[in-house]
């Protein structure tokens, strides 16, 4: 039987195991129900398994029957703190917790890849490492596990690492898509508090108005990506948040305001950083009031290998035929904990469409939507090509040893 009809086998057990994690969906590094569920799942299965000290994590090493390296595949565990909005029958049972993100699919697809890669243990010229990890969402559950020790779990340090990512809109069902370099933004945070004096509104030149200054301020970062950043190397600065103020009369002594930054390479992350900062100052500076700035940084660029990314399609191609797999022309803006993984290890990252049959991947809500909905169809596919990926990296790995 084929690696694929092996997991096609399971669909019902990967199916069940979705809807069970789905029901009881926790957020952040600490899941112990979620990592119950994943233990149960593993249990009879020749692993060396491991809980994490300071997270709810599973790290579980199969010992292939010859001789070789580790591959590593990851599955992230954490949900979101999101009410869901849908009539499923295994809808969260969790109030203002939600599985939005697909991340009860990619669990249940690395256990199905262990059970697969466990069948054909003696297959595999070296050991495959499963990383189960809580706190994808914004806690670095990857770099906790990595300081845990998790990239050397099977005695030495993995010598490729894949992660993949489930999408309930953009791609068509049941679809891979990847690309080598960047795959996902880098994150970061400035927070800027301008400090002036209040006053009465009528007279504002007794007063030291820090609304004005903070509204240039906004403007001038736009201006910034514009003239001071590469068009091939993209920064993007959103302000989502702002407040200042409580009448329409009064001046207050405040304002503030918050704004997501995404990049695509390390120099303009290093540079957005320093010339936010340095703008901001500067024009708080030349309307006489301090400004507090901050930059909070969040995860970095997600950058696949360019072999990785090319080996994951043409592994996609091998596993499904052609058709199956998508370059991507351009990175996702969004961001992703995996890349604390890809600094360390060459690797590449994955994405599959889950867009229900019934909805537009066009159209459909996207995930993070209290609306979001993935398709189980996708689950077996998800498992084979894990345990595909790991069972011809190491073979390809023997070959050219």
């Amino acid at each position: 039987m084929s690696l694929l009809e092996s997991a096609q086998d399971m669909r019902d057990e990967l199916i069940r195991l979705r809807h069970s994690l789905h029901t009881t969906p926790e957020v952040g590094l600490h899941l112990p129900i979620t990592q119950e569920k994943v233990l149960a799942a593993l249990d009879g299965l020749p692993l060396e398994i491991s809980t994490g000290e300071s997270l709810s994590s599973v790290t579980a090493v199969l010992r292939g029957g010859r001789p070789g390296p580790a591959v590593l595949l990851r599955g992230d565990m954490d949900a979101l703190p999101v009410t869901e909005r849908n009539s499923l029958p295994y809808i969260s049972s969790h109030e203002g917790r939600m599985h939005a993100c697909g991340h009860d699919l990619h669990t249940s697809m690395l256990a199905g890849a262990a059970h697969l890669l466990a069948a054909r243990r003696e297959e595999l010229a070296g050991d495959v490492v499963f990383m189960f990890q809580p706190g994808e969402e914004g806690y670095e559950g990857a770099k906790v596990m990595i300081d845990e020790g998790v990239l050397d779990a099977a005695g030495s340090r993995a010598v490729a690492a894949y992660g993949m990512h489930v999408v309930s809109a953009m791609l068509p069902p049941g679809v891979f898509s990847s690309r080598g370099g960047p795959i996902m933004a880098a994150a970061d945070t400035l927070n800027v508090h301008v400090i002036g004096r209040g006053g009465h509104g009528s007279t504002p030149q007794r007063a030291q108005d820090p609304i004005p200054a903070a509204c240039e301020m906004v403007t001038a970062l736009q201006t910034l990506v514009t003239r001071a950043f590469d068009v091939f190397d993209p920064v993007v600065v959103t302000v989502g948040s702002f407040h200042a103020g409580t009448v329409d009369n009064v001046i207050p002594d405040d304002a503030r305001f918050s704004a997501t930054i995404r990049t695509f390479s390390k120099d303009s992350r290093a540079r957005i950083k320093q010339r936010a900062v340095q703008l901001v100052e500067g024009i708080g500076a030349a309307h006489g009031l301090r400004v507090e700035a901050s930059f909070g940084m969040g995860y970095p660029v997600t950058v696949n290998t360019a072999d990785e990314a090319s080996f994951a399609g043409a592994t996609v191609d091998g596993l499904f035929g052609p058709g199956r797999f998508f370059v991507a022309p351009q990175p996702v803006t969004g961001s992703e904990d995996f890349s604390y993984v890809l600094e360390d290890v060459p690797g590449a990252f994955v994405f599959l469409g889950a867009c229900p049959p019934d909805r537009d991947p066009a159209s459909a809500p996207y995930n993070h939507s209290p609306e979001a909905q993935f398709d189980d169809a996708v689950l077996p596919d998800g498992a084979a090509l894990y345990a595909s990926l790991a069972l011809s990296r190491l073979s390809a790995d023997r070959a050219t040893a």
